[in-house]
């Protein structure tokens, strides 16, 4: 994490620096695009730090939460598919059942 709060205050520093120049110079365009990059740079490591991924394990955190989420998926689409499998399945049989109803099987037995 210094590593992170070290880059963090050279790039305000950065943002500073672009803010004087740009107080003197009237303000050029490569100065306020240098200006927007350097602020939104700014905000994407504060939101990474307060989100708890600013260390140099939140790559591999986000790896195995996506593996996870993909874990998930699959064990969802799969107990859908069995639920539907196992309806169609019940459905027929209350359908033959009833057929043998009708035609008096169970009479014949």
């Amino acid at each position: 994490m210094t590593g992170t709060s070290h880059r963090t205050s050279s790039q305000e520093g950065m943002l500073a620096d672009l803010l004087a120049q740009a107080n003197q110079e009237g303000a050029q365009i490569d100065t306020l695009r240098a200006i927007v990059e350097e602020t939104s740079e700014l905000a994407a490591d504060r939101v990474l730090l307060r989100l708890g991924l600013g260390d140099a394990n939140a790559e591999e955190d986000l790896g195995e939460l996506r593996e996870l989420l993909s874990a998930w998926r699959d064990a969802k689409s799969s107990a859908w598919k069995a639920f539907v499998g196992w309806a169609i399945r019940a459905g027929l049989a209350l359908l033959l059942i009833g057929m043998a109803v009708r035609l008096g099987v169970w009479e014949m037995l």
